[in-house]
């Protein structure tokens, strides 16, 4: 049975124990006694029923008792004592806080579960010139599918005819159709709005999009806070101490002749009641998993509750520039040979490029697209660029250590000054030429950034780009520090650096050159743009690619922080003063049962507020 018809009958369950238990209460004195006890009995059943399943599943999973366990026990002692009233809405009560953790829980997950759904099972192949209906797991890498307008993309691939706009609202939470052209990539799950296009499959479903998401969110569940793995250890040893508590009250009094037996029995029933950690239990996870959906909403993918709580202790933000404060689509202005060469050049440039998985590459591969194609065998050196072989010449392209002559560095040096980013080309180990590019600052960033520095986090911009074009965009984006011309190593030991200053810190990058960085900072952020490998790589990830994103996560860290502090402090009183009031009898049953489940209720409550906004 899935969780959504699980969590339907344990609505079912619960309304229909308070209805028996209102029912009862309102001709209960009409039907007699023994009809009265029954009727209660049938609402603590089915009050019961899923949280007793639940407790005796944990508890031979655990093989440690739980609060299921207390509450169960304790219901059970009132009717005993023939208070059946008191034993049926405790029940019921503690059934409602669970129904409401299940459903925190059900939100968190809703928007992933939806994606399984949005995904078709069957595609239209392409295959002889005739459409064919297939199954979606029956598709392989190098089909190419039909979609057409409404339908929904069957499997990750590159568009391959046509041109129209994808609503890709349930992978990055924006509702504003992108357009998509040949060659751009489509994701499974997503929809056509426009017009028919042909998409090549480019990835089995294992390997998509959506299945990645999926992966993602799995791990975050799994993915405790710190508090959270705390109060489940302290759960598992406090339960015993409240038997214990318990027993003890409901033997030492009547031996000293403080209390009578009945007395005695009915206040060890009311401490099981009041003394259980149920509330305590409930003051993390709910607080995490609605802020876990909150973001999701956005388009932010966070991997688990521990990030979360990381989250809101980032003093400084390391910014990568190329995909991350810039758009990441940059455009060749210029493509400068100084030899007679520049037809060959151009050529050796496309053919090394299109091997290349540095983000500038499809930029210099998209100018040169008219170019004739040659073979090259490659070698690609993370941080350095790409090299090749060509008619007994090396050709390189990217930031190695060659010779420059005067001439040359100086209009390099003039296209840094002019703000334009650039990638050196040179043969034989000498500089010939070199690209220019510019890549424009992404919307509403310089607003992100002055947020940024209003809750007193400090941003830094960090780029393997010359300081001239990083110093001209931080200035656009209202950044003060900038550290340029850094290989990915050398990012890496900024981010150590500032972690031993005390810093905690946070590396926003594309999740492809920053991996290193990204996996070494506190929290580790990726734009969505670097797909695959952000999705294995950071702690975080940006399906919109919106950088004011940074100041939101940050933000609903704090508050659910906060407001997990305020269920555990909020708990923790409520259950000292009863248990305290119990020991001078203030407290009965139905006040303790009111009292104990109705803050386990209000803690849950004052969870689910981390869904809104």
């Amino acid at each position: 049975m899935n969780k959504k018809n699980n969590l339907a009958l344990e609505t079912i369950f619960t309304v229909t124990a308070i209805g028996l238990i209102l029912f009862t209460l309102i001709f209960g004195r009409y039907v007699g006694d023994t009809a009265e006890m029954v009727l209660f009995g049938l609402s603590f059943l089915f009050g019961g029923f899923y949280k007793a399943k639940e407790g005796v599943i944990k508890t031979i999973e655990n093989k440690a008792l739980n609060v299921e366990f207390l509450m169960i026990v304790a219901a059970l002692g009132a009717f005993i004592l023939k208070n059946y009233a008191e034993g049926a809405i405790l029940i019921f009560i503690f059934a409602l806080s669970g129904l409401l953790e299940d459903y925190a829980t059900s939100k968190s997950e809703k928007a992933f579960t939806s994606l399984l759904n949005l995904a078709p099972e069957e595609a239209l192949l392409e295959k002889d010139g005739k459409e064919v209906v297939v199954k979606v797991s029956d598709l392989n890498i190098g089909d190419v599918v039909i979609v057409k307008v409404g339908s929904s993309i069957p499997a990750d691939g590159e568009v391959v005819f046509g041109n129209t706009s994808i609503n890709e609202s349930m992978i990055t939470g924006e509702f504003v159709p992108v357009d998509k052209k040949v060659g751009d990539n489509v994701f499974s799950g997503t929809l056509n709005e426009s017009a028919l296009i042909k998409v090549r499959v480019t990835k089995d479903m294992k390997d998509s999009m959506v299945q990645k998401i999926i992966d993602f969110v799995e791990t975050a569940h799994e993915n405790k806070t710190e508090s959270q793995s705390f109060i489940e250890q302290f759960e598992r040893w406090y339960v015993y101490v409240v038997i214990a508590l318990s027993i003890l009250t409901m033997v030492v009094p009547p031996i000293f002749g403080w209390w009578t037996q009945d007395v005695a029995i009915y206040r060890g029933i009311v401490v099981l009641v009041v003394g259980s950690p149920c509330a305590l239990v409930a003051s993390v996870s709910p607080a995490v998993l609605s802020s876990l959906s909150n973001a999701s909403r956005k388009g932010i993918l966070i991997k688990g509750g521990k990030h979360l709580e990381t989250l809101s202790k980032i003093d400084a933000v390391l910014l990568d520039k190329t995909g991350t404060i810039t758009e990441g689509r940059p455009e060749v202005k210029e493509i400068y040979c100084a030899l007679d060469e520049h037809e060959t050049v151009c050529k050796v440039i496309y053919a090394l490029e299109r091997q290349s998985t540095h983000p500038l590459a499809k930029a210099v591969v998209d100018y040169l697209k008219d170019t004739d194609d040659i073979h090259i065998e490659s070698k690609e050196t993370p941080g350095k660029g790409i090299e090749g072989q060509y008619q007994g010449h090396l050709y390189q392209v990217g930031r190695f250590d060659v010779q420059v002559d005067d001439v040359l560095r100086d209009k390099v040096d003039s296209a840094h000054k002019a703000g334009f980013t650039t990638i050196l080309v040179s043969k034989d180990g000498v500089l010939i030429g070199y690209i220019s590019l510019m890549d424009r600052i992404r919307p509403r960033v310089k607003e992100a950034i002055e947020s940024l520095k209003a809750h007193n986090i400090r941003p830094i911009l960090m780029t393997g780009d010359n300081r001239y074009t990083a110093g001209s965009i931080a200035k656009e984006a209202g950044i003060a520090y900038v550290l340029s011309e850094l290989l990915p190593e050398d990012k890496l030991k900024h981010v150590e650096s500032l972690k031993k200053s005390g810093k905690n810190v946070m590396m926003v990058g594309d999740g492809i050159n920053d991996a290193p960085a990204l996996a070494a900072a506190d929290v580790g952020v990726a734009m969505g743009s670097g797909t695959d490998v952000s999705l294995e790589t950071a702690d975080i990830v940006f399906m919109n690619n919106n950088i004011e994103n940074i100041e939101k996560s940050i933000q609903l860290a704090k508050r659910m922080k906060q407001i997990a502090n305020q269920n555990i402090i909020f708990s923790v009183t409520v259950i000292s003063l009863l248990l305290l009031s119990n020991v001078f009898g203030i407290v009965l049953l139905p006040l303790g049962v009111i009292f104990h489940e109705g803050s386990t209720i209000l803690v849950i409550l004052n969870s689910l507020r981390l869904l809104l906004k």
